[in-house]
């Protein structure tokens, strides 16, 4: 009576159960089905994508490697005229080259420029010009080098001062060459009987387009300093305007305060000694 009770009480319990689990079971089954369906559809439609992006991605490539590969070299595409090297921030020594001189061109005509509108002129390479007038000037030299500086906005001297002292600072390399730069603060420290001789030694052994520069420079600058009674520019004030432009070191050191001692009294020593320093017969290739 007993086991018979206890089953009658649980049949109807587990029966219940398995017709829950199945009712649980067969969706679950269904879902799964579906599912895996559609990832087999997705796959099967993402396949054919991918491969056409592959071999699309493939064909560029390969054009773009052929493109590149038939790409002119940039001394090519110069030799042919459609592209021009920059005035400004190029090598003295490459700008001279492409120019065929030792003085480049623009260097000239500046310093002509300025002596054919006077050098009386107050301040003349101190007073600071427009600076927006002068980088105008300075594209336009870059892309034209037959600039004409007497017309244009360029009627105000201390544009085209500014330009030149512009492009000095601009060179890679300044006018006094890196490798010089220790050899002219020993001169400059020599007692006044050496100091004259080893500095025309350095002078001398400089590059072509370094000592030609340098001397036609110098000799518009002693111009200027030659009517000092007008435009107050001495030895002194030009030292300090160009020495930092002109001579500086490759690396710059915790010296700096004494390196642009140096390098003013240098740029002086070399205005107050020109004449002696520099050959005035010499005939200059960049001035003929």
């Amino acid at each position: 009576m007993i086991n018979e009770s206890i089953f009658q009480t649980m049949d109807p319990v587990n029966a219940e159960g398995v017709d829950s689990a199945y009712d649980i079971a067969i969706p679950e089954r269904i879902n799964n089905k579906e599912k895996e369906e559609k990832q087999n559809r997705s796959t099967v439609y993402k396949n054919p994508v991918v491969n056409i992006e592959t071999a699309d991605t493939k064909k560029i490539k390969t054009k773009l490697k052929k493109f590149l590969q038939r790409r002119p070299t940039l001394q090519t595409v110069r030799d042919k005229g459609y592209i021009q090297d920059q005035v400004f921030g190029c090598e003295l020594a490459d700008l001279c080259r492409r120019e065929g001189t030792t003085l480049p061109h623009f260097v000239l005509k500046c310093i002509r420029d300025v002596e054919r509108r006077g050098l009386d002129i107050d301040g003349l390479y101190r007073v600071s010009g427009n600076l927006a007038i002068i980088q105008k000037l300075r594209f336009k030299i870059n892309h034209d080098e037959n600039v004409d500086l007497e017309e244009g906005p360029w009627d105000d001297v201390h544009v085209i001062t500014g330009a030149l002292k512009l492009f000095f600072r601009e060179l890679p390399e300044p006018l006094f060459p890196f490798n010089y730069f220790n050899n002219f603060i020993a001169a400059i420290k020599l007692d006044p009987v050496q100091r004259l001789g080893y500095m025309k030694e350095l002078i001398n052994s400089l590059p072509a387009p370094n000592h030609d520069t340098m001397q036609v420079l110098f000799r518009h600058l002693c111009n200027v300093i030659d009517d000092c009674n007008q435009n107050r520019m001495t030895s002194q004030s030009m030292a300090i305007v160009f020495g930092p432009t002109l001579l500086k070191p490759e690396v710059e050191t915790g010296n700096m305060a004494i390196h642009m001692v140096y390098q003013n009294q240098i740029v002086e020593f070399i205005l107050n000694q020109y004449h002696n320093l520099f050959n005035e017969n010499q005939e200059l290739a960049g001035i003929r």
